[in-house]
């Protein structure tokens, strides 16, 4: 297998992202004195951010050129999908091929280590904190609208509620919409009659004023309600990638399946930028494993995401699958009083410090 894609929800609470649990582990004659871990190899977790608009035409819309000289308002109920911002994570996730042990002398002054809960190493005879990283629990999935769709209903007027046919209702309502600009102008350069007595009434009057003027003009101009979801989709890759297809996205339908032909591809190029030969999937049985430590040491990738030929976004990411790996000697552990303390980076098992 070169590489995996899943989809992996909508409007997804991923708690591949939240905070990190460790797990401390004691070397100790029950084990003898030995950790088992389990170096990861990199997943990219691709975000998409869509947006739905759902647009609902205002009765009066097609005299809101004639009455208001607005053009180009929807004439008929429709929805149209937005895809926003596209975001990559890399998540490290357990490589169940290269599993080893860190292997402690016996009497080695409180050998431990800290380990998250799929197995993949933290630190060594150091205490470890997990970092707080970002949790697409956070994200509102709550519908986000524009505002006009929550306007409350205009005050009509008897005028208005009287008028006979569609036509004079509108014309009515725009002269509506006219008289409240006035008022509000001639409060705002103080030729109005009656002034508000003072400038928090007058905020009150103002804000009452244009509240009333939106209902109206959403008779004409009609109403646009946002509702954002985010999607996911996990990538292991295992070499570079050109023009894989991570999803589909259609104006009408969203974001849809790869293979679903109603949305254009969005497509990403996963390109290694170093000449080191990748990580195999599996170890030759026949390998020779050399003794030590073993950690990564991850490679660097540029990854492009397009749409229609359009760069959506370009970044610069590790890859665990795209470095190599490498092994610290026994022997740096073998000095009983002051054992040599180790930080790891969990998400690609690479070295982070160390202190003797």
């Amino acid at each position: 297998m070169k590489y995996l894609i899943i989809p992996i929800c909508f409007m997804l609470n991923l708690t591949l992202l939240a905070q990190t649990k460790v797990t401390k582990k004691i070397a100790a004659k029950n084990n003898n004195f030995g950790i088992t871990y389990s170096l990861p190899k990199t997943m990219l977790i691709i975000n998409a951010e869509v947006t739905k608009l759902t647009y609902k035409a205002g009765p009066y819309a097609k005299y809101a050129e004639k009455y208001l000289g607005v053009k180009n308002v929807a004439m008929e109920d429709r929805t149209q999908y937005r895809l926003g911002k596209l975001s990559i994570v890399n998540k490290g996730v357990p490589d169940t091929d290269n599993t080893y042990i860190v292997e402690f002398k016996a009497g080695t002054v409180a050998p431990f280590a800290y380990l998250t809960d799929d197995g993949m190493l933290c630190s060594i005879n150091a205490e470890y904190t997990p970092p707080v990283e970002p949790s697409t629990s956070a994200r509102d999935n709550a519908p986000k609208q524009d505002g006009t769709a929550d306007d409350k209903a205009p005050a009509f007027t008897e005028e208005l509620l009287m008028a006979g046919s569609e036509a004079r209702q509108a014309e009515v309502a725009a002269r509506q919409i006219y008289r409240i600009r006035e008022s509000r102008m001639n409060i705002l350069t103080g030729e109005a009659d009656n002034l508000p007595p003072d400038g928090e009434a007058m905020k009150l009057v103002i804000q009452q004023l244009e509240r009333q003027e939106k209902a109206l003009v959403c008779l004409f101009a009609g109403t646009t309600a946002e509702e954002t979801s985010w999607f996911d989709v996990a990538l292991t890759p295992y070499e570079s990638l050109e023009k894989e297809v991570l999803f589909r996205f259609s104006e009408r339908l969203g974001i849809v399946d790869a293979d679903d032909l109603s949305g254009a591809p969005v497509y990403i190029n996963l390109k290694a930028q170093s000449s080191t030969a990748p990580l195999s999937e599996t170890p030759a049985k026949e390998e020779k494993l050399p003794k030590g430590l073993a950690y990564n040491i991850p490679g660097k990738a540029t990854a492009e995401i397009y749409l229609n030929r359009k760069l959506l976004m370009k970044e610069e990411v590790l890859v665990t699958q795209f470095g190599r790996r490498e092994y610290l000697a026994p022997q740096i552990f073998e000095d009983k009083k002051a054992p040599v303390k180790i930080y790891f980076y969990p998400e690609t098992g690479a070295i982070k410090q160390i202190i003797q």
